[in-house]
């Protein structure tokens, strides 16, 4: 089970099912985001966990390629935690028996080890996933919720893997049962939550609601993760210092700007809390970040996957339009890197004047 760490205990190191947590900040889930390359960056950044992008459990049964190759990891990186998502318990327990057996006989490259958690996913919003009854969906029903970690930790359990759940804060504004869920998942053997602040209807608009990751905090014994409009460093330290949570979940925030996780992990810490990056160290990550997402998912599809990033790396800086239309129309890497090669020399000309 994982250690509670409560406030005024480590500022930074905290324990997951015996793995020690280097710190307080932890990467979440996002799919089409969260892959290998990206989370390696993140590790540069100090995280202390990081979730895999979120796995159908049926796919990963079916031993579907594509969502095989989501559970790549690699030696550089820390504790990893592999997210799941399915309504069928029998399912999802083949799919962590899948899992942990991956992690035990693939070779440095492959899986890289046994994940530091299996989780599963009851928070996501998306139709096509809730319209299945999974993700989000879950919170509708908290006694196969019950039943679904039950499974996955009778698998997970004997290989001393713990098994997590990432929650929302209910169904809707008349659902709000993100207490009564957390407790159904602890009872069940979960080792730990994470509490988005948003309900299932609201999807990602408006404000997270924190009130509800501390009503969880105070509800259960197991450790606690808050996520939600994390944007800035002081952001993650009012989170802490409001809720109690055990750690903080930064999610979108770190998309176009990985130097957040960073920020963030110092200011947990009690550090002083380093600048934001000059737009040309933002424009030579970004580039760095676009060979290895090369080196990982080859030219044609890694270029394509980039052309998001690179819309989020650039976001704010001026001239920017133009360039990631370049780039969206690009197909080679040769050509992402002369447009931003040539857009970087730009704006080293242009920074003085800012």
């Amino acid at each position: 089970m994982a250690e509670t760490a409560r406030p005024g205990r480590d500022p930074e190191a905290w324990e997951l099912g015996g793995v020690r947590i280097r710190s307080r900040v932890v990467l979440g889930p996002m799919a089409g985001a969260t892959d290998l390359p990206f989370r390696l960056l993140a590790w540069e950044m100090g995280i202390g966990l990081a979730y895999t992008e979120m796995i159908s459990a049926m796919a990963l049964v079916h031993r579907n390629t594509r969502t095989r190759e989501l559970l790549r990891r690699d030696p550089a990186e820390g504790p990893v935690s592999v997210q799941l998502f399915g309504r069928e318990p029998e399912i999802l327990a083949r799919a962590a028996e899948l899992v942990l057996a991956e992690g035990e006989t693939a070779p440095d490259g492959g899986a890289a080890g046994r994940p530091a958690a299996i989780d599963l996913n009851a928070g996501c919003p998306t139709p096509k996933i809730v319209k299945n009854g999974e993700g989000a969906a879950l919170m509708r029903q908290p006694e196969l919720l019950e039943e679904i970690v039950r499974a996955l930790v009778r698998v997970a359990g004997p290989r001393g893997v713990p098994v997590t759940v990432k929650l929302r804060a209910g169904w809707d504004g008349a659902h709000r049962n993100a207490v009564e869920v957390a407790r159904v998942a602890e009872a069940a053997g979960a080792a730990l939550v994470a509490v988005h602040g948003r309900t299932r209807d609201q999807f990602y608009s408006g404000r997270a609601d924190w009130s509800v990751i501390r009503e969880v905090r105070e509800a259960v014994q197991i450790a606690v993760i808050g996520n939600g409009d994390v944007a800035a460093p002081e952001d993650a330290l009012a989170m802490r210092e409001t809720t109690g949570c055990d750690a903080v979940m930064i999610a979108r925030g770190a998309l176009g700007n990985p130097w957040l996780l960073r920020r963030a992990v110092e200011a947990l810490a009690g550090r002083p809390v380093p600048p934001p990056p000059t737009p040309g160290e933002r424009l030579a990550f970004l580039l760095r970040h676009l060979r290895m997402q090369v080196a990982y998912l080859g030219e044609e599809y890694g270029v394509r996957e980039m052309r998001k990033h690179v819309a989020w790396y650039l976001k704010g800086l001026p001239g920017a339009g133009p360039v990631k239309r370049r780039v969206h129309a690009a197909v080679t890497l040769e050509e992402v890197t002369g447009i931003l090669q040539d857009y970087a020399s730009s704006v080293a000309v242009a920074a003085h004047s800012w």
